[in-house]
């Protein structure tokens, strides 16, 4: 796999200082000490993306275990959103040299440059695919975090986008499941005539329109092309396909949500809201955030509360099966001092217990664990998306960490551009051509 040489300014701090990296807790130029025994009157630091409710707990409750255990431990906890926020801290963390020794990873890109700069631990030969670690975990979370062979991260939780929709309402208006997109619009003027906002959608953050983008790009882009034209070596972004998801994903915003062309300035929790109280027919939403919209005392829960994937448009060029997803993990900082116990501390916070438990209600996050997501430690919702996102034939991840973060700063752009209209799909395609060269 090649070297990332470029990377957004925003994030230039990651390459920058990679070669001379080192956590609060490593000293300069030592290797992390994986194989050694754990000392467990050491201190280990985790940056986390649980803060806030209801994940912000989890975390805490698993040190709390920990340290029942082992008393003498010390564990600092840091929790960010997740979000820009925790790619922000992270990037401040690289350029003041104090990464902590466990640390929260997309997969994609964003993990690639950690492994491929120096600044995360090689796990293979303790999360190895063939080793007694690694083989609790499913292949596909285990794969996303592989670079250049090795494996770099651990899979805590698998993510998958679906569009959750009210039950209540579909019922109410005679409504079906839509199994295309041009279904899915004519649905919407049904919902909006009826009072109801069709789709919930903010995108103050810029990332929720990337999720629309990306799964309309696998369904009318071949997925060759769309894996050539992440890698800036090879990108052209020239296929029609391109041009005809970015049309369809402005006819959605116009047609089906509540904000239209003033999204950019509506929160993705706003969005969450509104499906909860039952004022929203669907919203476009996350695997990992099924429980905490679907809560017991809920609008949308006495309502009924369904799921199916963003339906693919008629005579797509792409692949109608492919599923946007993507596990979400950690790392574990390559220079740590405590390393051997950073990686006790993980594989304790992934055993059944917490990987049951971190399945479960008010969490639902689909652990990676094999055997962890079932109708009795999960929701109904989650344990379904689950079994969909395993029996997926092909799954495609974010467009923001899928390529260098200079190309997704360039498609955060365009989607916000197309969002108010005042950019055109062929306009935001020259821009991503423009930053995907710069980025060679």
């Amino acid at each position: 796999m090649r070297k990332n040489k470029v990377i957004s300014a925003s994030a230039a701090a990651m390459l920058a200082l990679s070669l001379a990296a080192c956590s609060v807790s490593g000293s300069e130029g030592a290797a992390a000490d994986l194989a050694g025994k754990p000392d467990y009157s050491g201190s280990i630091s985790i940056l986390t993306a649980f803060a806030g409710k209801p994940m912000g707990s989890y975390f805490e409750d698993v040190i709390k275990a920990y340290k029942a255990e082992h008393p003498n431990v010390q564990i600092t906890l840091s929790q960010e959103t997740d979000d820009n926020a925790v790619k922000d801290k992270e990037k401040v963390l690289i350029a003041s040299q104090s990464l902590p020794d466990i640390y929260f990873s997309y997969a994609g890109n964003w993990g690639q440059n950690f492994a491929e700069n120096g600044l995360a631990a090689d796990l293979s030969s303790a999360i190895g695919p063939t080793t007694d670690w690694g083989k609790t975990f499913g292949p596909g979370g285990l794969s996303a975090f592989k670079y250049d062979g090795k494996q770099y991260g651990i899979p805590l939780y698998n993510d998958a986008k679906f569009m959750g929709y009210n039950k209540a309402i579909f019922q109410k208006l005679g409504l079906s499941v839509p199994t295309t997109f041009e279904g899915l619009i004519t649905a919407c003027s049904s919902i909006k005539a009826a009072g109801y906002t069709p789709i919930a959608f903010g995108n103050k953050d810029g990332w929720p329109g990337l999720h629309y983008l990306q799964q309309l790009f696998a369904y009318d882009v071949p997925r060759s092309t769309i894996d050539a034209d992440l890698i800036p070596k090879s990108a052209k972004w020239t296929d029609p396909g391109y041009i005809t998801a970015m049309k369809q994903f402005s006819e959605l915003i116009t047609k089906c949500t509540g904000d239209g062309s003033n999204s950019n300035g509506v929160a993705y929790t706003t969005a969450q809201q509104q499906q909860q109280s039952g004022k929203a027919a669907m919203y476009y939403q996350e695997l990992i955030e099924f429980d905490s919209v679907n809560t017991q005392d809920s609008q949308l829960n006495k309502d009924g509360f369904g799921i199916f994937p963003l339906p693919a448009p008629v005579n797509a060029n792409g692949d109608a099966k492919t599923l946007e997803a993507a596990p979400e993990g950690y790392m574990i900082n390559s220079k740590s001092k405590n390393a051997a116990l950073a990686l006790d501390f993980m594989k304790f916070a992934t055993n059944a217990k917490n990987a049951s438990a971190l399945s479960a209600p008010p969490y639902g996050q689909p652990s990676a664990v094999i055997g962890s997501v079932t109708t009795s430690t999960s929701s109904t919702a989650v344990a379904e998306g689950s079994e969909t996102v395993n029996k997926a034939p092909s799954t495609i991840v974010w467009l923001d960490t899928a390529s260098v973060p200079a190309v997704g700063d360039a498609w955060v752009s365009a989607s916000e551009g197309l969002v108010t209209g005042t950019l055109s799909p062929d306009d935001a395609l020259k821009s991503v051509q423009t930053a995907s060269e710069k980025a060679k």
